[in-house]
């Protein structure tokens, strides 16, 4: 299986199953020097990981990471860094009974069509599970970028209808939130929401917001690795993400340029500025200097215990029930791993710039 394996300079490889003895990350182009703990990285997983709430899995997993490479007195050491979360809570006779059909909403027939062959326990590699190692490798990212004063949040915007109010949000709610909802009167009537989906054996999908800070001018390149491009392909990537937009997206369709275009200024220290940011923060491809502003639509889980219409292998018309430990909504286990998924790219994007002018190459080589 190709496909495994994300970045330019700064690279991951994820690995595993859900239901095999473990999964994990190898993350390639480190620099050396940069402080790398174990407790740093679980902290992210541990807002990633089953078993916190009633809306997410009641599997109950402690997704404790072991660095196995790569780092020496907590320091990284330029060499690539092995991750492992070692799985203790399979429970893979869940899923015998869809080894011989197609479960709607998921990667089940796509599988078997292309090779012949699936690991039905949870989905194997196209398991929710899998995004285990990016947050893992984000973690990393995510300290390399603070380090240059950059800054990835995400949270949940939306939830089936809910909606936040922008006025009534704050950054530390999104934290104490259930649904990572930043304001505290939307998650509520959120939750209440997803207990009647529940209730009714359905689910729910919603929006993630990122916002990034921090970002220099110029990160990016013009034409096929355009860094909206860059960041839509990787937030794409996560299974349940079925849709991208950067700044107004979509909406800017219905506007007109005046209304649309972002003018500049000159701010008190000379600085070039813009007063609005329809762009989300890239223009041509490239970073502007101003908020990156990115969202991505989730759908809602497709194991639900509702009977449902399918096919068997023996190509024959079945109903089912979904049987198995499964979240009523992705959304927020998923906030986590888009962070990290553009955390990782704006490094990557990052360490290939630095190649990109004459002047930035004899000033790092002058003696």
């Amino acid at each position: 299986m190709a496909g495994s394996v994300y970045g330019t300079i700064f690279k991951l490889s994820t690995w595993g199953e859900s239901h095999g003895k473990g999964i994990g990350v190898v993350v390639d182009g480190c620099p050396a020097g940069l402080p790398v703990q174990e407790s740093t990285i679980q902290t992210y997983l541990n807002r990633r990981k089953p078993g916190q709430t009633k809306y997410s899995t009641p599997r109950s997993e402690g997704d404790t990471v072991t660095i196995l490479s790569g780092t020496f007195e907590g320091l990284s050491t330029g060499t690539p860094i092995s991750l492992a979360v070692f799985n203790e809570n399979q429970r893979s006779s869940d899923y015998s009974a869809i080894a011989q059909f197609y479960r709607p909403g998921h990667a089940d027939y796509t599988y078997d069509s292309k090779y012949g062959f699936r690991d039905y326990r949870g989905g194997g590699r196209s398991s929710g599970r899998e995004t285990t190692g990016r947050v893992a490798a984000g973690a990393i990212a995510c300290t390399i970028l603070k380090e240059l004063g950059i800054e990835v949040y995400a949270y949940t915007k939306s939830i089936g209808p809910i909606v936040i109010d922008y006025q009534k949000c704050s950054k530390e709610a999104t934290f104490t939130s259930p649904l990572c909802m930043p304001d505290p009167e939307a998650s509520m009537q959120a939750e209440q929401y997803l207990m009647e989906q529940m209730q009714d054996n359905n689910s729910s999908g919603g929006v993630i917001e990122c916002i990034v800070t921090g970002m220099p001018v110029g990160i990016g390149e013009p034409v096929f690795d355009k860094l909206d491009a860059a960041l839509a392909r990787a937030v794409m990537s996560i299974g349940a993400v079925k849709g991208v937009e950067i700044g107004d997206g979509f909406h800017a369709a219905t506007r007109n340029g005046s209304d649309n275009n972002d003018a500049f200024y000159l701010d008190q220290s000379n600085q070039i500025k813009k007063k609005t940011n329809h762009s989300g923060g890239i223009l041509g491809g490239i970073s502007d200097g101003s908020e990156i502003i990115l969202r991505a639509a989730v759908k809602p889980t497709p194991s639900i215990a509702r009977t449902q219409s399918t096919v068997n292998k023996s190509n024959e018309n079945i109903e089912i029930q979904v049987l198995g430990r499964h979240d009523p909504v992705i959304v927020p286990r998923a906030v986590v791993v888009v962070e990290s998924m553009v955390a990782v790219t704006l490094v990557d994007y990052l360490l290939m710039n630095m190649t990109t002018r004459m002047d930035n190459i004899k000033n790092f080589y002058r003696k």
